[in-house]
């Protein structure tokens, strides 16, 4: 069901609570997309309530933040030695129960299952299916992916009284490979923070910044180098225009253990003087880098729950390109359709880039872009709809 506050339900969801979340990893040391909603969840409710995250690999807590952190193992053990710590530090770091509890990964919320105070709620906000994406990203064999599934996730699953995700795409493979039923799932996108991301930079200032050439039409795009994300179709879909588009020149950002294959894709494409992958990018460039781009680019071939990159991206102004993947289309469809992709292969993907690279389809101005982004995608909004959900006064 797509969420709305309400007014004057439950009044519970207008006084201060304590909330319990439990995350994976901590964002400023582990920049993934779950440990970024995780961190800039946990810091908007706190602004109004008391926040505890527990999770792996956090920080001793600091008096200067405004959550507590609780660190329940180290990122490093083996899995079962994680799971097994992850119990004992919980079950020892208890001193009250909150009024709501917070979910966000499966295999750190499974031991502590039967430690949860039966008589508080629990919200488990979905990312996507954790067993899928370890099978498309390091494979594993078939006894593995079935306890992951049916002992950790779905045992997990079926102990939460209701369920956040970010797209309808996601809600559908949360119901059908899950068996949640539709009643228990709330769809709310994520969030940006819009001070952070935001158009405070020219083209030209932000190009001078990160060392990228002034004369050419540059696309950005950061990702995990992973077979899923499509970098090798952008590539290809590079190649297939550049003889149109003589001056464009592409961004890669990330790491991952594609890296050597797809540079040397590169070469072979003829793209050295096209293409350059940048490595793994500081988070405090990240919007520089997209106020740098004519274009970013997001050509994920499969589980792209959401696409925060999109919403980023957005909200410094810069319009983005994407295949028709999970949940991307469905933040692009009422705002700038063209962009979508007819399809994830490279020839759909390159004939959106050079329509829109020579503006032969509409592309949305950078004053559209931040509106549209501030206006859908304010963290300080969505917090408010994921917190009335845990607190009861969604319906």
């Amino acid at each position: 069901m797509q969420v709305e506050l309400v007014n004057g339900k439950d009044n519970n969801i207008f006084k201060p609570a304590s909330i319990l979340c439990v995350g994976a990893g901590w964002f400023p040391k582990s920049p993934g997309g779950l440990e970024r909603y995780v961190y800039e969840l946990t810091h908007k409710l706190a602004e109004k309530d008391t926040i505890e995250l527990c999770g792996v690999g956090l920080p001793s807590n600091d008096n200067n933040l405004p959550i507590k952190l609780t660190n329940l193992a180290s990122p490093d053990a083996q899995i079962w030695n994680r799971m097994w710590t992850c119990r004992s530090n919980f079950r020892a770091s208890r001193t009250f129960t909150p009024d709501a509890i917070n979910l966000h990964f499966a295999l750190y919320s499974f031991p502590i299952l039967d430690l949860l105070p039966k008589q508080v709620p629990i919200t488990f906000n979905f990312h996507g299916p954790w067993t899928s994406e370890s099978v498309e990203e390091s494979g594993g064999n078939k006894i593995s992916l079935l306890l992951k599934k049916w002992l950790i996730e779905q045992r997990t699953y079926n102990r939460c009284d209701k369920f956040i995700v970010l797209s309808k795409a996601f809600g559908n493979i949360l119901h059908q490979k899950y068996q949640i039923p539709w009643n228990k799932i709330y769809v709310i996108p994520g969030g940006v923070n819009i001070e952070k991301f935001q158009p405070n930079l020219s083209p030209t200032q932000a190009r001078e910044m990160l060392g990228w050439p002034q004369d050419r039409q540059i696309l950005f795009t950061s990702r995990r180098l992973v077979h899923r994300v499509g970098i090798d179709k952008l590539l290809e879909a590079v190649a297939a225009i550049k003889s149109k588009n003589p001056d464009i020149w592409l961004a890669v950002g990330g790491r991952g253990p594609l890296l050597d294959t797809l540079v040397s894709q590169a070469t072979e494409l003829g793209l050295d003087n096209h293409v350059q992958f940048i490595g793994f990018l500081k988070d405090e460039l990240l919007p520089v880098a997209y106020q740098a781009a004519d274009l970013s680019v997001m050509p994920s071939q499969s589980f792209e729950g959401f696409g925060l990159s999109l919403i980023e991206s957005l909200a410094c102004g810069t319009p983005v390109v994407c295949t028709p993947v999970g949940g991307m289309p469905e933040i692009l469809q009422s705002f700038s359709p063209n962009l979508i992709c007819a399809s994830t292969s490279s020839n759909a993907i390159a004939e959106t880039l050079e329509q829109a690279l020579l503006k032969k389809i509409a592309v949305p101005s950078r004053h559209e872009c931040r509106e549209y982004a501030t206006a859908n995608f304010d963290w300080s909004k969505i917090a408010k709809l994921v917190r009335a959900v845990m607190l009861g006064g969604a319906g």
